[in-house]
């Protein structure tokens, strides 16, 4: 079965169109109008090895939180979507991720339960023009819609850019260990018998 899914969402305050492919080779083609977000959503095709475009356009001219939040609602409902009914999944993932002298622990489960714990503190509200809590906003949306219990923790860090990476490498690096297909690929990873 391929995990591959294209979607599409319009509103009045963004328009995007998102291709994921689960079982890609870690090919990015990102332009959201946000050049930090296109940074760390790179990374977090390159180090989970998923082909992913977005094409993302917002009403950047208010500020960059729509287009944050927007593009993690499509790709949550992406991820979603690509995994269909999640059967032979590994399910959990789970990376501690150094960058620099930042440290961030991620941890998941795609169990279809969203909850995020977010425990990241930075030492300044911006990383060049983006604000920072938007990083917080992002990962709710995309745990929400992709039905994931998350939790990102700061472990250790004072350079705002090395933090949010190391939480986008992580969550990259939980994600890909948590869609790996395991055994007959059919079996459903849950004592419920269902996700």
């Amino acid at each position: 079965m391929e995990r591959k899914i294209s979607l599409k969402r319009v509103t009045k305050e963004t328009d995007i169109t998102l291709t994921l492919n689960l079982d890609g080779r870690g090919s990015p083609r990102i332009e959201t109008g946000i050049p930090f977000m296109n940074h760390m959503l790179t990374l977090f095709a390159v180090h989970g090895g998923f082909d992913l475009e977005i094409l993302a356009k917002g009403d950047l001219e208010v500020d960059d939180h729509h287009t944050v939040e927007d593009v993690g609602i499509v790709l949550g409902q992406a991820i979603s979507k690509a995994l269909g009914e999640r059967k032979g999944i590994t399910r959990y993932g789970e990376a501690t991720l150094p960058m620099d002298e930042a440290l961030a622990g991620v941890y998941l489960d795609l169990s279809n339960r969203p909850y995020l714990c977010y425990k990241v503190d930075y030492p300044a509200q911006k990383s060049g023009s983006f604000d920072l809590e938007l990083v917080e906003e992002f990962f709710r949306a995309v745990a929400f819609n992709g039905g994931i219990t998350l939790h990102i923790h700061k472990i250790c860090g004072k350079n705002g850019h090395h933090i949010a990476e190391a939480v986008f490498k992580g969550f990259a690096r939980a994600l890909c260990q948590s869609v790996r297909v395991t055994g007959d690929g059919e079996t459903l990873p849950s004592s419920k018998g269902v996700l």
